[in-house]
């Protein structure tokens, strides 16, 4: 796509990360292709966030020629504040850029994006759908999400209405199938022996998440050994993948079980996780 707007002066897009919310290497390399695909090349290209944070993207910031900011070592998180002021400068240039991308879903960011919107400037947000403020959605022009594909996301939207008619028909299925068992009452003990033999196999593919082990996750998630910090979202995708971690389970909850092998940071909403390696 070309981007030279009519006048004859080049397209500016921005696109800024904030490291702290949408940290997965994975959803910042679907982000640009899907961008590039749909709105042409980036111009400006920026990561926010915690010198651990962005330590851990460092290899993707290098292949993207993403420019880190890394954020003063304060108590309070300042990275939603940094992003803030420079989209707000960048808003004032000459030219201004046609199109500004914000890579998360923190609800901060409403007030910003109504701004940039009063000032003629496109706003998308690109972000992973389970860390999207649904209050934040309607200030956005478009909102991208990644994490399983643009093309996968709407079909898993659209079929949780049909997840929920088994579930519902379930009672009335037993309700229709259960005058055939008092019909036949004389073998109630039969009944049982069946219903015996299948509970083993409901427990089978229930039972994966409680017979995780630190063996199991370090065995899956080979690069937790080394110790060092590693996006949570990569290593929960990889948990998932392995059936470690159910799908409605929370990767912070499996690490949390484990205290004494595993920390996660930052404390309130954990994006990095690391093996505590045993002492020499």
């Amino acid at each position: 796509m070309n981007n030279v707007s009519h006048k004859g002066r080049p397209t500016v897009n921005a696109f800024l990360i904030d490291a702290d919310n949408f940290s997965s290497s994975a959803w910042i390399d679907e982000a640009f292709q899907m961008l590039e695909r749909t709105e042409g090349s980036i111009s400006i290209r920026r990561a926010y966030g915690s010198s651990e944070n962005l330590k851990g993207l460092t290899d993707t910031l290098r292949m993207w020629a993403i420019r880190p900011f890394v954020n003063l070592p304060l108590p309070k998180n300042t990275t939603d504040m940094s992003l803030a002021v420079d989209a707000m400068e960048l808003a004032c240039m000459a030219p201004r850029p046609k199109l500004v991308v914000i890579g998360s879903g923190d609800l901060d960011f409403v007030p910003l994006v109504v701004r940039l919107r009063e000032r003629g400037i496109k706003v998308v947000c690109v972000t992973e759908r389970g860390k999207m403020a649904q209050d934040a959605v309607p200030a956005y022009d478009q909102v991208l999400y990644v994490g399983g594909g643009q093309v996968d996301r709407p079909k898993l939207v659209e079929a949780k209405p049909l997840a929920t008619t088994p579930v519902s028909a379930g009672p009335e299925k037993a309700a229709t199938k259960s005058p055939a068992p008092k019909t036949a009452n004389p073998k109630p003990a039969a009944t049982k022996k069946a219903v015996a033999k299948k509970m083993p196999a409901k427990k089978a593919t229930g039972a994966t998440t409680g017979a995780v082990t630190v063996q199991k996750i370090l065995t899956a998630a080979p690069n937790l050994k080394a110790g060092q910090w590693q996006p949570l979202g990569d290593v929960a995708k990889v948990l998932h993948d392995e059936e470690l971690l159910a799908k409605s389970a929370t990767s912070t909850k499996l690490f949390n079980k484990f205290p004494h092998h595993f920390e996660l940071m930052p404390p309130g909403k954990p994006n990095q996780v690391r093996f505590i390696l045993p002492p020499a």
